[in-house]
């Protein structure tokens, strides 16, 4: 997984901390998870789990300001991209492909979500996250929570933040791990795609998993 710094200033000691802190609970689910049985699908974009992980319940709010449950990614396979909608450059830049890879997809688009995670609640209300992800298309959804529940949930799917500090109390960024994280329509967690991102291998690879669905 790369770590993305969301800011003109150079990466320092926090922008090391969110990759090593991205690689070590990536490396710790999947070390969980894997079993010596052979893949049966080979992705071009990142890593699929040998053996899905089952999430536990959570309760985020989304963009309507409605609970949103484990209930949500049943039935569908979800896009779960962590996010903030401060963020200058790559955040819009990884919505706007998502988008494109969304159009392309088309009739399997209708069994595909994605739901941008927000790692910063304070600035991110409902009211936020709905004209940011409605900008990029109607169907994406943004979902948060506020601490400690952010913690548990990015730690449950892989995900590293750290607040970076600005000139004032309001100008802070975000650093934050930028790895797309796969859940199945089971709901359990079933793979990373990771940066960097390029659309015609990620389309590739969802229409593969997309279409191998049971």
């Amino acid at each position: 997984m790369t770590a993305t710094a969301d800011s003109n200033k150079p990466a320092g000691t926090g922008l090391w901390l969110v990759i090593a802190g991205a690689l070590a609970l990536i490396a710790g689910i999947l070390a969980a998870v894997y079993l010596s049985a052979p893949k049966t699908l080979t992705i071009q974009s990142g890593t699929l789990l040998q053996q899905p992980r089952a999430l536990p319940e959570f309760s985020l709010i989304d963009q309507d300001g409605a609970a949103f449950t484990r209930e949500q990614l049943l039935g569908h396979w979800t896009l779960i991209f962590p996010g903030f909608t401060y963020c200058p450059d790559v955040c819009p830049t990884t919505l706007a492909m998502l988008k494109n890879v969304e159009s392309q997809l088309g009739p399997r688009a209708e069994q595909l979500r994605v739901a941008m995670f927000s790692i910063d609640p304070e600035r991110d209300t409902p009211e936020q996250l709905k004209r940011y992800v409605s900008h990029f298309s109607p169907r994406f959804q943004g979902v948060t929570v506020a601490e400690p529940g952010l913690r548990s949930m990015a730690q449950t799917l892989g995900v590293a933040y750290i607040k970076v500090p600005g000139d004032t109390a309001d100008s802070y960024t975000m650093d934050h791990s930028a790895a797309l994280i796969l859940i199945n329509p089971r709901a359990e967690l079933a793979g990373y795609f990771t940066t960097p991102l390029q659309a015609p291998a990620l389309l590739a690879d969802l229409k593969q998993i997309i279409d191998r669905t049971p």
